[in-house]
């Protein structure tokens, strides 16, 4: 980071705070994307913002531990943390139990960078916002690494499940947390938005012709969304709706890389979307592929393309082949079993009943929670050390015992690179004494 002293002080103290999350956000080494980066912090927080922000802590935190934290009384604290929630740079938790507000630090992605792009009006210069954002994420690929470059990714692709049983394939066994109709079913809040990607993608003049209103904000996530009139409450049939409609449309569904009460399903594009962006470009493993990839019946395939056209990630190529009898090839469509992330867009492009999906026979890990998500994310990009004694400090012993446990069932070489970032001994002990269960 040897430019940050091209910024203001609070900005750079919040470059490091941001480092200790899941997601930091990097300085690049572009020209171009490092003036995106000095220009989202500028249009993201004043001064006075980055610094309180700089001092929020890592686990969501209430309004008098993050007043004794800033050193700012709490009656004039909170409408500054208001205003920040405004933005979407900070998130307010409220229990539904109690009715006590916890503030969170938002992280780049999934936070501020969505929120910033997801009502059509406010107080955030969008055109100004879409070209600073593109100059970032686009100039070169350091963030992309930052955010994709781990095993553990945010996304998960979910297949189409009109491409379930479909073709020449035999119907697969599905796992409800596998079905976008089960985990929008089970939710029990839900919100729709502006689609952040295409939104950024209309004000620089690049936008496709899918529909914008389509993401969708699950369980907590879709609390703080209608809260803070990011986007619109809607029935739980309106979300199923607005999914049939997003498939028709030949659109990946991705959702929150968790099994457990997942906070947002994207309805994604190829083109706009920066998770696909970053296959496309980068030839990053963006997204957690689903449990299936696609399969082609070369008997039935007429070698007309539209399976290789609807590919988001250009992951089907259409390959001449020689048959008996014929003077000219014909084309056939063969899967790049590597890049597919078994979204099954393809399946629904195809008329002549060729392509289907098929289990994976080593489908990748799909975290538990928000807890196992965060620390695998942390880990894997370097922060895990950070991470831990920024939320021992404020949720203590308790938090700790719950990072310990998730960070115990982690496979032993994942274990071992956790005992090198963390300099507790304690934990180095206890990660250490725990022999690998598949050994």
């Amino acid at each position: 980071m040897g430019h940050l002293g091209h910024l203001k002080e609070q900005y750079r103290e919040l470059v490091t705070r941001l480092s200790a999350s899941t997601v930091a956000l990097p300085e690049p080494t572009d020209e171009r994307a490092r003036e995106g980066f000095r220009e989202i912090l500028e249009i993201m927080y004043t001064p006075e913002e980055a610094a309180i922000a700089s001092r929020l802590p890592v686990a969501p935190a209430t309004l008098h531990a993050i007043a004794k934290s800033v050193g700012v009384p709490e009656a004039e604290l909170a409408p500054k943390l208001d205003a920040m929630c405004d933005k979407g740079v900070v998130v307010d938790l409220v229990s539904a139990r109690s009715g006590e507000t916890r503030y969170l630090l938002a992280p780049p992605v999934v936070g501020f960078f969505e929120f910033s792009m997801m009502r059509a009006k406010d107080s955030i210069p969008k055109k100004r916002m879409a070209e600073a954002l593109h100059a970032y994420m686009h100039g070169d690929d350091t963030f992309a690494r930052e955010v994709f470059g781990g095993e553990t990714v945010l996304g998960r692709a979910m297949v189409h499940e009109t491409a379930l049983g479909h073709g020449a394939g035999e119907t697969p066994d599905v796992l409800d947390w596998e079905r976008a109709t089960s985990v929008v079913s089970e939710a029990t809040s839900h919100a729709v938005s502006l689609c952040y990607c295409r939104h950024e993608a209309s004000h620089l003049g690049t936008a496709c012709d899918a529909p914008q209103e389509v993401c969708l904000s699950l369980n907590g996530g879709a609390e703080f969304v209608i809260r803070r009139g990011f986007g619109r409450a809607i029935t739980k049939q309106e979300a199923l709706d607005i999914m049939v409609d997003a498939r028709k449309h030949g659109l990946v569904q991705i959702a929150d890389n968790v099994l457990e009460r997942p906070t947002y399903i994207c309805n994604c594009c190829g083109c706009c979307c920066g998770q696909l962006s970053a296959i496309n470009e980068f030839d990053l493993r963006a997204v957690n592929p689903s449990g299936f990839l696609a399969a082609s019946h070369p008997d039935h395939c007429v070698g007309c393309s539209k399976c290789a056209r609807a590919c988001p990630i250009a992951a089907i190529e259409m390959k001449p082949e020689r048959l008996a009898g014929k003077r000219k090839s014909d084309l056939r469509a063969h899967v790049d079993v590597e890049r597919c992330i078994g979204c099954g867009v393809c399946v629904d492009a195809c008329r002549k009943d060729s392509m289907h999906v098929v289990r994976r026979e080593h489908p990748t890990h799909v975290p538990k929670d928000a807890i196992e998500k965060s620390l695998r994310m942390a880990l894997e990009r370097g922060h895990l050390g950070d991470m831990l004694y920024q939320e021992a400090t404020t949720r203590g012993v308790g938090f700790l015992g719950e990072a310990l446990r998730a960070l115990l069932a982690l496979p032993a070489a994942k274990r071992a690179l956790a005992s090198e970032q963390v300099t507790s001994r304690f934990l180095k002990a206890a990660l250490g004494r725990v022999k690998d269960p598949s050994a």
